[in-house]
């Protein structure tokens, strides 16, 4: 079983992640063409917010203080988004989707490594349905409408993930616990290749998902 730490360390980031997601929609929501898509990302946020609490309570009761546990991700998801933030609604509907998705994605395998009750919980944080119908809707009417944007909006999402990718890395370099975790749950080094393949074969789903294969 992972450490203490390792836990802690993985859901403090999760938590951090969710509330600053919530932060990012429901900025990105005030750049909706329409009231019904402003009220559907702002419902997005309002959920990530809570799921943020349930992981900061997950935190309490594991005896961590969650602001304190969180404040090591800061900086890593702060850049992340202050590198990629978006300048257009299509933009913002396609980090909701493909960047926050590849989040989940990592944490869903690494919650293979964590006990039952963790994992269960990092599952259904993460669970992406809701975003995905949405993004799927919005972009599939923007490219029917202006095919010549389907090209940008691959290139913004392959900038997503080279930055997601980029900061990813900061932190596992800086927190040791997580790096254990990954290495020990994939069974050494060489098991981590074929997770990250796992990774982006999923990224590629949502790709073709959207119709910016």
């Amino acid at each position: 079983m992972p450490s203490d730490a390792a836990v802690t360390d993985l859901l403090a980031a999760l938590a951090y992640g969710q509330l600053s997601a919530f932060d990012r929609l429901a900025d990105d929501a005030r750049m909706a063409p329409t009231l019904a898509s402003r009220a559907e990302m702002s419902a997005m946020a309002a959920l990530e917010f809570e799921q943020y609490r349930r992981v900061a309570q997950r935190l309490t009761d594991r005896g961590a203080v969650p602001e304190d546990a969180m404040a090591p991700f800061v900086a890593a998801l702060e850049s992340y988004h202050a590198l990629t933030t978006p300048s257009t609604w299509l933009e913002g509907v396609v980090k909701a989707y493909v960047g926050e998705g590849m989040a989940g994605d990592f944490y869903r395998e690494v919650a293979a490594f964590v006990d039952d009750d963790t994992a269960a919980l990092i599952g259904e944080v993460v669970a992406d349905d809701v975003r995905a119908s949405f993004a799927v809707r919005e972009v599939e009417a923007a490219v029917a409408a202006t095919p010549a944007v389907a090209g940008r909006l691959a290139l913004w999402a392959r900038r997503l993930v080279g930055e997601a990718i980029s900061q990813t890395q900061h932190v596992l370099a800086d927190r040791e616990s997580l790096m254990l975790l990954l290495v020990e749950g994939t069974g050494g080094l060489a098991g981590v290749p074929a997770l990250i393949t796992r990774i982006t074969d999923r990224h590629a789903e949502r790709m073709r998902a959207l119709g910016l294969d």
